[in-house]
């Protein structure tokens, strides 16, 4: 075995970017398989609302880490990081070369920078407790036990503040004194993508999920799981719910989707840039500047 650091590619970027297509392109040239970094693709049965790859893109390219579990079984960053790092070890150990895709930077980064996270399984009276209590009431609790993750948490982030509390009220230490990180032995590539036309790009993706039926697939997830799936009150799916409840009618629902993606990607994009500084591609020629690059790394 060489005693070379193994080399690995990872492409990142926000929502609609066009990662799965570019990366398509990427890993064909190269001859290599794509690990789908996506904390909402690893479910089952939610393939219109994540735009997961097709199957006709999956014949075409083996993707690892979609379809890995059911929707009623939450997967948290430190199971899917010890998922994921044995899939690329393997690929390593075959003499791969792994291709890391997606837009989900702590996922991301839990693997390529190698975060410890606490493995504390979610409690649900205790988070019932605290969204009842409100993100305001939330943040200054955090503030209290957790002074360091209120810098690190933007004050709108009622998951990230949740969690942070939930680790502190389990284990009794606060979340920032225990993400540690101890980076894999890899020599990592990053390649970022964004577009100048993103906020066009979202609205018309946004479009295609919901004339390609994801009202039709919420529908479909509630019957198989209930209306309290909790993945439900992802971007997409909730207005799609809220379709079917008459609560939005169609075209308001497309409004709404696409205004929350774009802020969302926006906030995709702040991540990727304070905590990532990737190597940006030229928007002209993606694909060969992708190429020069990952060549020139890899020698």
């Amino acid at each position: 075995m060489s005693s070379y650091p193994p080399c690995v590619i990872v492409l990142i970027g926000p929502t609609a970017s066009g990662k799965t297509e570019l990366a398509i392109e990427i890993a064909d040239y190269f001859k290599t398989r794509i690990h789908n970094i996506d904390s909402r693709q690893i479910y089952k049965s939610m393939d219109i609302g994540t735009a997961k790859p097709s199957e006709i893109q999956q014949k075409q390219i083996k993707h690892f880490l979609i379809d890995i579990e059911e929707p009623i079984h939450p997967i948290n960053v430190k199971q899917f990081q010890e998922i994921a790092e044995k899939s690329i070890k393997s690929e390593i150990q075959k003499n791969h070369l792994p291709f890391l895709v997606g837009g989900s930077g702590l996922y991301m980064n839990s693997i390529t920078k190698g975060f410890f996270v606490p493995d504390v399984p979610p409690q649900k009276n205790l988070r019932k407790q605290l969204e009842e209590l409100g993100q305001q009431k939330c943040w200054e609790l955090l503030k209290n036990c957790d002074p360091i993750s209120t810098n690190k948490i933007n004050f709108a982030d009622r998951i990230r503040t949740i969690r942070a509390l939930e680790v502190f009220y389990v284990t009794g230490k606060p979340l920032s004194n225990q993400k540690l990180q101890k980076p894999p032995n890899w020599k990592i590539l990053e390649l970022g993508l964004d577009r100048d036309d993103l906020k066009k790009r979202i609205y018309q993706r946004t479009k295609n999920m919901f004339l390609s039926g994801i009202v039709e697939e919420t529908k479909n997830l509630i019957a198989e799981y209930g209306s309290d799936l909790k993945i439900l009150e992802t971007i997409g799916y909730r207005e799609a719910k809220e379709v079917l409840k008459n609560e939005l009618t169609f075209d308001e629902a497309i409004e709404l989707t696409t205004r929350k993606t774009i802020q969302f990607a926006k906030r995709q994009k702040t991540w990727f840039r304070n905590k990532n500084n990737p190597i940006w591609l030229n928007n002209k020629n993606l694909l060969k500047d992708a190429i020069i690059r990952i060549e020139s790394f890899i020698g």
